[in-house]
């Protein structure tokens, strides 16, 4: 009997490890899914994410090796068809398994609260942030002392159907591509012309509902040069799946002379691949009987990307 109760002991040790190993393993593999982090905020958010999925591992190969463990070992005799043991409920075990997903929400609530504070991207300072008339500090960053040491790249963005606008006020200089700097802090002033839209760009890890009448900053910190891809997040009509840009992160050398350059191009109206697919609808001779919101005009930039 004392064998017995050894071996079980032994074995419930020896599982719990394996479980706990196999849900590490699997949660460090959770940032090879994932798209290059190429902003700083990415980091953080790949953590929340495979601290997650290390999570949820650990929860499904538990279950799954307690219910396999239950059935080898602790199945019935063969033949054998008569009523389990009457058990009545177990107070202790009730209140265990009702504590323990309880306190792992706190854990997770607690943790992603830390992940945002750290990011400095929260939801309900952004509301105060759109209804204050007076104005206030960017939600997204608490306020920088010494300005001139940790200067903030400020963009003017402007979502319409169906084409993103960017604007660098430094040198009057309009885009239809989004060019950062790496290493410095960027503020977006994100504007919508006409319908609800979306900043998103998956190596960020950031998104950002665009509501029209407001204006809203949007802070971060790119960290990878390379070229990626922003779109919109929300369904803004009939050839939203075309409103997308290319992002291009650069050292902070190349992206001031990048406007340097932009700035001696004259203003010419941008490709517009929303205004294209809407003239060839409306030229088939096969009618759907739909109503289309036409696109807007495509708008005058001075590097069209």
């Amino acid at each position: 009997m004392k064998l017995q109760k050894t071996l079980n002991i032994l074995t419930l040790i020896t599982g719990a490890i394996a479980v706990t190993v196999t849900s590490i393993w699997v949660g460090k593999q959770a940032y090879t899914w994932l798209p290059p982090q190429a902003a700083a905020e990415s980091l953080l958010i790949d953590d929340l994410i495979s601290f997650l999925v290390t999570l949820g591992a650990f929860i499904f190969l538990g279950v799954t090796a307690t219910l396999l463990y239950s059935v080898i070992f602790h199945r019935a005799v063969k033949g054998d068809f008569s009523d389990g043991p009457a058990i009545e409920g177990n107070l202790t075990l009730e209140v265990v398994w009702t504590a323990i997903p309880i306190l792992l929400v706190f854990w997770i609530a607690g943790y992603s609260y830390q992940v945002y504070e750290k990011m400095g991207i929260q939801g309900p300072m952004e509301l105060v942030h759109l209804h204050n008339p007076m104005g206030m500090e960017s939600a997204y960053a608490a306020p920088i002392e010494d300005k001139e040491a940790f200067p903030v790249e400020n963009i003017d963005v402007v979502a319409k159907q169906w084409a993103w606008v960017f604007h660098y006020p430094e040198r009057d200089v309009t885009s239809s591509e989004l060019h950062l700097p790496s290493d410095r802090r960027v503020r977006l002033n994100l504007k919508s012309e006409d319908v609800l839209h979306g900043f998103y760009v998956p190596a960020f890890r950031l998104k950002q509902d665009i509501i029209p009448n407001h204006n809203i900053d949007f802070e971060f910190t790119p960290i990878r040069p390379g070229k990626y891809q922003l779109t919109d997040s929300q369904y803004s009509g009939t050839y939203f799946a075309t409103m997308h840009a290319d992002v291009v992160v650069e050292s902070p050398e190349d992206y001031h002379q990048w406007l340097a350059q932009a700035a001696t191009h004259k203003l010419a109206p941008a490709e517009n691949q929303a205004a294209y697919e809407y003239a060839q609808a409306s030229s088939q001779s096969v009618k759907t009987g739909w109503t289309t919101v036409a696109p807007g005009s495509a708008p005058l930039v001075n590097y069209p990307g």
